[in-house]
């Protein structure tokens, strides 16, 4: 009886170790694009989140990653959002993507948003842009 036992055993373990080499190979290039896609996706549904800190933290995280189709939504939480904090996040996110259409919203809300610390980070922001664009136009 032990030594019937002792062999399901074993065959039960071969079977289950060669279950976890089933999965084919992904090369690492397809799956660097499908997760590149899937976070950027996550990030931009955290943006329209009510959830204050998660939309700070997913604005951040999209300057990070450079996201070029976060930029209109960021622009939407510079010029719409109630929160201070909120926008100068999504201006700081628009500084480091660098496209034209954000850093323009960067540069008009340093001039005309409500809030002064707003307006002083964003001239902040638009100001280190136009150094560097400067430098490397030189």
């Amino acid at each position: 009886m032990k030594k019937l036992l002792f062999a399901m055993l074993i065959v039960s373990l071969i079977m289950f170790s060669n279950l976890s080499y089933a999965k084919g190979k992904v090369s690492p290039t397809v799956s660097k694009i499908n997760n590149y896609e899937l976070i950027e996706l996550n990030l931009l549904n955290g943006l329209e989140n009510e959830n204050t800190g998660l939309k700070s933290s997913s604005a951040f995280l999209l300057g990070e990653f450079k996201s070029e189709k976060s930029v209109i939504p960021l622009m939407r939480v510079l010029r719409n959002n109630e929160e201070p904090a909120l926008r100068i996040m999504a201006a700081l996110a628009l500084y480091k993507i660098g496209d034209a259409r954000g850093i323009w919203a960067v540069k008009q809300a340093s001039r005309f948003d409500d809030n002064e610390c707003v307006r002083k980070k964003c001239n902040q922001f638009y100001t280190v842009y136009a150094i560097d664009k400067e430098k490397e136009e030189n």
